[in-house]
């Protein structure tokens, strides 16, 4: 019996939920997944699931042993990585997750850059403005600003996500620049239908502030809601990433610059670091270069 195999076939059981979709991640028939199961559970003299046709769940011994194989995996993986030759460049198929406006303002062009460096690198580019599921949709990274993360997940810290509260000259013209972050109540704000719907966090004064917001255009990504701002729509949020280049413009111009919105780290997620292929290694050295702690676009702002 191949051992190694074995416990990753366990591991993956246990980490999908069924053993028919734990032989579809493998690449392998379901017999053969039962059969690995089996013989290890032979090996270790003592029965790991119980398995009934709706759910698997853990015995006591598959409790005590299913830590000890993802470490044995992960030391496989080390062990080989720390031994093995590398290719002389990258190449391969990366299948990558991140949001519209992360997508079309930063990353883009980040890929062109990966891709002329790396020309055997294929990238299927998702802009998905919502949460994936990397193991069922085959994603292998997702770029995701977020205080929260799934502890399930592997995530490499990239850099941070700073908003602006901003506004068109044109719109300005007619309302009043606001004060005070309390006073944002009182103005049309263009909202995010899954960020900050109709609460906006800041750091003013050294305090944490909570202000009521509404509006009349709410979007499910960022883009809308800055073609919004810069039609002189209202006030928005929008992440620096996005906004930095109508800042400097004039297209948008910044407001209650005393007053921080919450921010939040972006990072770069995958689902394992056991045997990560080459390719997928090198995107996140490029991410961590690409995409430092202080970016190009806060800068001066």
């Amino acid at each position: 019996m191949d051992r190694l195999t074995a416990m990753r076939v366990f591991v993956t059981v246990v980490d999908l939920g069924s053993q028919s979709a734990a032989a579809d991640h493998l690449e392998l028939s379901r017999p053969v997944v039962s059969r690995y199961l089996a013989e290890l559970e032979d090996w270790i003299g003592a029965r790991l699931m119980h398995r009934t046709t709706r759910k698997l769940s853990l015995t006591a011994a598959g409790a005590e042993t299913l830590p000890r194989c993802r470490q044995l995996l992960e030391l496989s993986g080390d062990m080989q990585a720390a031994v093995s030759i590398p290719d002389e460049a990258p190449r391969g198929l990366l299948r990558i997750s991140v949001s519209t406006s992360f997508g079309q303002a930063q990353f883009a062009d980040a890929m062109t850059e990966y891709v002329r460096r790396f020309p055997g690198v294929n990238i299927d580019l998702q802009m998905l403005d919502r949460t994936v599921n990397l193991v069922d949709e085959r994603i292998d990274l997702a770029i995701r600003a977020s205080n929260d993360l799934d502890p399930n997940l592997i995530a490499r810290r990239l850099t941070v996500c700073r908003s602006v509260i901003c506004a068109s000259p044109a719109y300005l013209r007619e309302h009043p620049a606001p004060q005070r972050v309390e006073d944002l109540s009182r103005y049309n704000c263009l909202t995010h239908s899954y960020f900050g719907k109709s609460l906006w966090h800041f750091e003013q004064d050294g305090e944490q502030v909570s202000v009521p917001v509404q509006g009349n255009i709410s979007a499910n990504e960022a883009s809308t809601l800055l073609r919004a701002a810069v039609a002189g729509a209202g006030i928005s949020m929008l992440p620096t990433y996005q906004a930095w280049e109508y800042l400097r413009s004039g297209e948008l111009v910044r407001l209650l610059a005393h007053a921080e919105p919450r921010t939040m780290d972006m990072y770069a997620v995958y689902a394992s670091r056991k045997h990560m292929p080459a390719t997928l290694r090198s995107m996140l050295d490029f991410l961590v270069v690409r995409f430092p702690q202080t970016p190009a676009w806060d800068k001066g702002l």
